[in-house]
């Protein structure tokens, strides 16, 4: 009869296995996080006083104008390079730090009451306001690589740059959805809330495509895919019901209009 192996030699050789998984589920962790700005948010604890954390959704101009600040107030106060890219979770001032003020000074009032024979006092010249840094100009695509179109069917919702960081292809489950290009896959699962079953690639150039809700994944990460190959089936999972695809597509982490990259229709 072969002797059972001690406690400490089964823990010994599942530690690779489990340490491999780990490191894996960081892997991908790291991927989800380029896409949170569209995903739910998780829960954080309490922010101080004049703060306020991002959430799934907003937008800059929309935390200043609900705190009766401009955008050039929360891009000074907080540092922003640029004011189109904050993250979900992201904790911004939105009251002005100490010494410091959202609106010009006001002018200094003139002293003294007019007579009449007598000239009246001069009024003081208005400070010139302080002028605000000039918002970050909008990143532009870079070294652009031609894409298929992952999906034959119509378009349901387009890119807008705020609600909606893709575009939505409509169908019917079970439609084929094909890789938009050449790359690997650097994502396949069901972890981030919003998306349902997701498949991303990466390809040439810091660019990352997404394909979200689907119904079934064909492709595994670390996978090679060419550029029109099936990588998954269309679905509805969490998108409440509505078969579609939603498609995305990044570079460096900042959202690009896919139809830049997509032949017209």
């Amino acid at each position: 009869m072969r002797p059972s192996r001690s406690q400490s030699e089964v823990r010994k050789s599942s530690r690779p296995h489990w340490l491999t998984r780990c490191r894996t589920q960081v892997l991908s962790l790291a991927v989800c996080a380029t896409l949170a700005a569209c995903a739910g948010s998780p829960t954080y604890g309490p922010v101080p006083a004049g703060s306020y954390r991002v959430q799934s959704g907003d937008t800059l101009y929309g935390i200043a104008r609900s705190n009766n600040a401009s955008t050039a107030d929360l891009v000074r106060w907080n540092g922003l390079t640029d004011p189109d890219k904050i993250e979900v979770g992201q904790v911004l001032r939105v009251v002005p730090p100490a010494g410091s003020s959202s609106a010009p000074a006001a002018a200094a009032s003139s002293g003294g009451s007019a007579s009449s024979g007598a000239a009246r006092p001069r009024a003081q010249a208005k400070p010139a306001p302080k002028s605000a840094p000039a918002p970050a100009a909008p990143r532009t695509a870079t070294n652009r690589i031609p894409m298929v179109w992952p999906a034959d069917g119509p378009v349901l919702a387009n890119y807008n740059g705020s609600s909606n960081k893709g575009v939505d292809i409509g169908g019917k489950p079970g439609d084929p959805i094909y890789a938009a290009a050449a790359g690997k896959v650097v994502y396949a699962g069901s972890g981030l809330r919003g998306y349902g079953n997701l498949v991303m690639v990466q390809h040439d150039n810091g660019y990352l495509t997404a394909y979200a809700h689907n119904r079934a994944i064909l492709v595994k990460e670390g996978a090679s895919v060419s550029k029109g190959q099936k990588i998954a089936e269309m679905g509805d999972t969490d998108s409440h019901g509505t078969v579609k695809l939603h498609f995305e597509v990044r570079q460096k982490g900042t959202p690009f209009n896919p139809r830049d990259f997509l032949p017209s229709r």
